[in-house]
């Protein structure tokens, strides 16, 4: 039987033998390949954040809370189109290269974000709008579902074996940065326009700008080189990727993926995205008291991630999915209850700041323990397209179902949904093989 059919492909030798990339050119591989991802991330929250102030433009029957349910739907419906993108672009980057794909996913993000920008409302256009508002969802989450696998490769390659850990976290930083300035701009339009003017017209102009930063990044995306991985295994005529060998040779592995990021994805969606959402309408704080705690929450994650891949580094990575996923499994209920309970505001902010902090034990090395489970010829496909079913599935709804269970009276039952998932996911850590003695990225 051969290391093909057994799913433990080796190496050509002329893989190993291809010198490595110098600190100032990883640095730069590293820096341009984040900057789509804190693109593709900042115009994936803007529709989360801002949907409080638009959805009675898409959506004009009902009270606010089904008009922010309709919209978390779409939402939600953005979710489901991202493994159909992973799925394409994680094939497309296997077979054309993993900076041909990026480019590729950050335009498909402009022009859901253009879309959003100029759409007419509900009362001009009648049904189209919210049709056309699912198009532009469809459209982004095609594009964060393909950036997703072909960022994580493409960084994960570049990173270099003794620090992969701590520059393929960047990938997470640049995310969280991201929805960090989303958020931020929230926080500017809120302060300097009326509730009345955010919700007539102010609400598209981050869609504009994200259109904008979309373009900026193209152009420094088609600039970019091209990972050594890709090139070895084109050069060694390495097998193409095809869908199935995901779960012909890698059936395991591909399980792993889906269990670990359902966890992770409710999780970080849960304690960041709809956390504003879950502090102003059931604990009681205030709209911009909701967005500093967590802004300030989410400046403390990004902080993490760079440590916790450092420490993955050093110690594994199963060592900080362990500490992220067990940690998260137990704090979430007792956390998330205690916010109920509306305190202090600062108090407040430690809680979600302690969530987050936990979390980044598993977002820092996302990325990375992925990559290292598949070899380089289908590594885009197999850690974007498991990524992409879990995330849609899990993440994806986090926001619906936890409103759902509001609308229910039993709020507290999503603490425990969430719990639950991430139970599952430290369960599966038990099943990865050390990254340090069994990683299937070969270069230095």
């Amino acid at each position: 039987m051969t290391a093909t059919e057994t799913g433990a492909e080796a190496a050509p030798p002329s893989e190993l033998a291809i010198p490595g990339l110098t600190a100032m050119q990883r640095a730069r591989a590293i820096l341009g390949g984040s900057a789509g991802n804190l693109v593709e991330w900042y115009d994936w929250f803007v529709y989360s954040f801002f949907a409080i102030y638009f959805s009675s433009h898409f959506f004009p029957q009902g009270d606010p809370l089904t008009q922010l349910l309709q919209t978390m739907a779409v939402f939600a419906v953005g979710f489901f189109a991202r493994p159909l993108g992973a799925w394409l672009m994680g094939l497309y980057a296997d077979h054309a290269g993993r900076k041909t794909a990026l480019t590729v996913a950050v335009s498909l993000m402009c022009f859901g974000s253009l879309i959003i920008a100029i759409l007419p409302s509900y009362e001009t256009i009648g049904v189209a709008a919210p049709i056309l508002l699912v198009v532009a969802r469809i459209l982004q989450g095609l594009s964060v579902g393909g950036e997703y696998g072909a960022s994580a490769t493409y960084l994960s390659e570049m990173a270099g074996k003794r620090r992969r850990g701590f520059w393929s976290s960047f990938q997470f930083v640049t995310m969280v940065m991201g929805q960090l300035i989303a958020l931020g701009l929230l926080a500017l339009l809120q302060s300097t326009m009326s509730q009345e003017t955010l919700e007539s017209w102010g609400w598209r102009i981050p869609f504009f700008i994200g259109a904008a930063m979309a373009v900026v990044v193209f152009w420094i995306r088609s600039r970019m080189d091209e990972s050594q991985s890709y090139e070895n295994a084109k050069a060694s005529g390495a097998e193409k990727a095809r869908t199935m060998m995901l779960f012909s040779r890698y059936p395991m592995q591909t399980l792993a993926i889906f269990i670990f990021t359902a966890g992770g994805s409710l999780a970080f969606y849960s304690f960041t995205t709809y956390m504003p959402k879950f502090l102003t309408g059931s604990a009681g704080f205030e709209k911009n008291t909701a967005t500093a705690i967590t802004a300030g929450a989410l400046v403390v994650y990004l902080m993490a991630l760079p440590f916790f891949g450092w420490v993955s580094d050093h110690f594994g990575r199963k060592a900080t999915l362990w500490f992220a996923f067990g940690g998260c499994a137990l704090a979430a209920y007792p956390a998330m209850t205690a916010l109920l309970n509306k305190p202090d505001p600062f108090v407040a902010f430690m809680i979600v700041a302690s969530l987050v902090f936990i979390l980044s034990g598993y977002n820092a090395v996302s990325a990375v323990v992925k990559a290292e489970l598949f070899p380089a010829n289908v590594r885009a496909l197999g850690v974007a397209l498991p990524y992409g079913m879990a995330t849609a599935t899990f993440g994806g709804t986090a926001e619906m179902i936890a409103l759902a269970f509001k609308r229910a009276g039993n709020e507290s039952a999503f603490f425990l949904y969430v719990a639950a998932g991430l139970l599952c996911a430290f369960l599966v850590v038990f099943t990865l093989k050390d990254n340090r003695k069994h990683s299937l990225i070969l270069e230095d």
